[in-house]
């Protein structure tokens, strides 16, 4: 399932997905990349304050990566929690299925 309608959200980065990002070399472009073609895996509709989703896809380099994001539909606002380089040991499928 992908994220619908990305254009028309605004992009919110946290502080701590700020930093990941800048310790990890992920870069906003990829980011962003990655809400547009990323495939959702997980929800967590009951997440407080907001529900949220991990993306499952790849940088614009082709490196794979998960994404948290929080979804303001009322604000229409995307908030970028957190984004890493999935785990081998931890992920089966193309990194889209727990082990």
């Amino acid at each position: 399932m992908k994220l619908n309608d990305v254009e028309n959200y605004e992009i919110v980065y946290r502080l701590h997905a700020s930093k990941r990002m800048f310790e990890r070399e992920i870069s906003d472009d990829d980011v962003e990349y990655l809400l547009k073609n990323g495939e959702i895996i997980e929800r967590y509709d009951e997440d407080y304050p907001l529900p949220s989703l991990l993306l499952n896809g790849f940088s614009i380099n082709k490196r794979p990566l998960h994404l948290v994001v929080a979804v303001n539909r009322e604000e229409k606002r995307l908030i970028i929690v957190t984004v890493y380089e999935p785990n081998t040991l931890k992920w089966l499928d193309n990194f889209s299925r727990r082990k």
